[in-house]
Order: C-alpha cells, then sequence, then structure tokens
C-alpha cells in the first residue's frame, strides 16, 4: 500500500527545481532573494527589516543584503520609522513595482509554455490543490 505522504514529500522535491526553472527567467540584476524581498513587500506592505526577515524565513543579514540590493537599484525605499527613529521602514517604489509586474510577466510566460499542453480543467485543479497546501502550512 502506498503512503502517499512520503509520495508527496518525493514530489514536492520536484518543486525546487521548478522554482529553480522559474528563476531562470528574472532579470539579470534581480536574482531569486532580492525578488522575494520585493515579492513580500508587495504581499504584506511596509515593514520593518526584522519582520521582512521573519516573512522570508532566512537570517536577518541575508535579509540585509537583498535589501541593499533592491534599494541601489531604487526598488525600496528605507525611510526612518516615525515610532522609533533607529529603525527603518521598507517600502516599494513605483520602480519596484514595475519590476514585479515585469517578473510576474515572465513568469506567466514561462509557464504557458511549459504547460501549454495542459487541459484548463487539470490547471485548475492544480491551483486548487497548491491553495490548499499553502493554506494547510
Amino acid at each position: 500500500m502506498p503512503n502517499h505522504y512520503e509520495e508527496l514529500a518525493r514530489r514536492l522535491t520536484g518543486i525546487g527545481a521548478v522554482r529553480r526553472d522559474l528563476a531562470r527567467n528574472l532579470p539579470a540584476d534581480c536574482p531569486p532573494g532580492p525578488a522575494a524581498v520585493l515579492t513580500v513587500l508587495d504581499r504584506h506592505g511596509e515593514m520593518r527589516l526584522g519582520r521582512l526577515s521573519e516573512l522570508l524565513a532566512v537570517d536577518i543579514s541575508v535579509t540585509s543584503r537583498h535589501v541593499a540590493h533592491v534599494a541601489e537599484r531604487g526598488w525600496i525605499v528605507r525611510e526612518t520609522d516615525p515610532g522609533d527613529g533607529r529603525c527603518r521602514i521598507l517600502r516599494l517604489t513605483p520602480a519596484g513595482r514595475r519590476l514585479l509586474a515585469e517578473i510576474a510577466g515572465r513568469y506567466t510566460a514561462a509557464l504557458e509554455r511549459a504547460l501549454a499542453d495542459w487541459a484548463d480543467e487539470d490547471l485548475a485543479v492544480l491551483n486548487t490543490l497548491l491553495a490548499r497546501l499553502r493554506s494547510s502550512f
């Protein structure tokens, strides 16, 4: 009798390959780490570095390097926190939003190419199950 959880664990490791293939579609000056910073800020709004690090689930030193990368390119701004002048609030800029739109277009095009032979119903089921999986965690 197959163990569905073991099979799922094996299948989920394959998602890493999908993510790496999608990352090849990122602009050359925006590797996956900085792209994740922009995505989290877009999804959750402005925040401090510590909160961003928590949401990314990476060490604050790594997050800080990614933040410096995107700030140097004008994709975010670091403004003084009015509640605590020692801290900075990170906020997307219009240039950062434009870059995210470009990335989304690139990802969508890559998925359309890779899954062109999938039926619409299969894509709908995949989307539903992936959303359900995410909500379970």
